[in-house]
């Protein structure tokens, strides 16, 4: 199951230590993970997830992708990456009205060769069926790929990363206490989740809520809960998890999605000077706050080893130039 995955990018990503970050917080040794390295058209985690969903789009013999998201979604650009590569058409569903001029990941994902829907308020695939619908009628097979890319199938690609960092870990001899990360639609925290079930990695994760809103009806805890559910069964790990398993921290997330605030940017601002090193707006600016912030005021114990997982992002920052500059 595992190995069951169309590439589409440059793994393992890297692993280093953070020195100066590590220097300003002496108390504890800060590391990233850096999924902005995947390579699929400026990179990100999504790709992994666009790994599993792909392949599954053509063992089911699809010739069309459709997917949601904002405006400035990373998964859209990288699903439009990921067609391109794999010879499928790409429908996006994005939230929001035709802007006059496109930029950021919007640009990217046109330039990539999506076909582009504009949906008003729905940002999270409300208009998916009808869509598909009214392509099936004209002689597609389609394959929907939920919002975020997060369901099992997706998560699947985070399983196989905690098995690549547990090979890292191993490899440099570093045991890793807590992981830091954005988490928003829920696939990659249900697939960490079941990965350190899986492959038995011994570290706290403390995912950083991103979006309040919910998902369909769902907040995004029952969103990971379904599908480690699903995953637990498909992959025979023998533990029962519950609602209260599915911890996410909502302490910064109160502006609510992508609206970039002064602690996103003196985040970008502090990693960028620091370490040559680039976060977006939206996700892991708001992350790498949430972690310094854990740190300057010792929220978790001190003397520990921390991970940052980047996910990536990087063009949503020239979507939000007049906030950061």
């Amino acid at each position: 199951m595992i190995d069951n995955k169309f590439n589409l990018g440059f793994f393992p990503t890297p692993l280093n230590e953070l020195k100066k970050v590590s220097k300003k917080y002496p108390d504890y040794n800060v590391f990233i993970k850096r999924d902005d390295n995947t390579g699929l058209a400026s990179g990100g985690n999504k790709t992994r997830k666009l790994e599993y969903l792909i392949k599954q789009a053509l063992d089911a013999n699809c010739d069309t992708i459709i997917t949601a998201g904002a405006q400035q979604s990373n998964h859209c650009r990288q699903t439009a990456a990921a067609c391109s590569i794999a010879g499928l058409k790409c429908h996006l569903l994005l939230g929001g009205d035709k802007p006059e001029i496109y930029d950021g990941n919007l640009l990217l994902s046109s330039i990539l060769g999506a076909e582009i829907h504009f949906t008003g308020e729905n940002r999270k695939g409300e208009d998916k069926e009808t869509l598909k619908k009214k392509l099936e009628n004209k002689g597609n097979k389609c394959f929907v790929i939920p919002y975020g890319g997060s369901n099992f199938t997706g998560a699947m690609g985070f399983v196989n990363a905690v098995k690549e960092l547990k090979e890292q870990l191993i490899e440099q001899k570093l045991k890793i206490d807590y992981i830091f990360f954005a988490s928003s639609s829920g696939g990659m925290q249900a697939g960490l989740t079941l990965g350190k079930e899986l492959y038995q990695l011994n570290a706290k994760l403390i995912p950083i809520s991103i979006d309040k809103d919910e998902t369909n009806g769902l907040s995004l805890e029952e969103v990971v809960l379904n599908i480690i559910k699903e995953g637990g069964q498909k992959l025979n790990i023998n533990k029962n998890f519950q609602l209260s398993d599915i911890r996410l921290n909502r302490d910064y997330d109160k502006d609510g999605y992508g609206v970039v605030t002064n602690n996103e940017i003196n985040a970008i601002n502090e990693l960028a000077k620091n370490e040559g090193v680039l976060l977006d707006p939206v996700y892991t600016g708001r992350a790498f706050y949430g972690m310094l912030d854990f740190l300057k005021e010792k929220k978790i114990p001190t003397n520990a080893n921390v991970l940052f997982w980047h996910t990536g992002g990087l063009p949503a920052i020239f979507k939000y130039a007049n906030e950061l500059k």
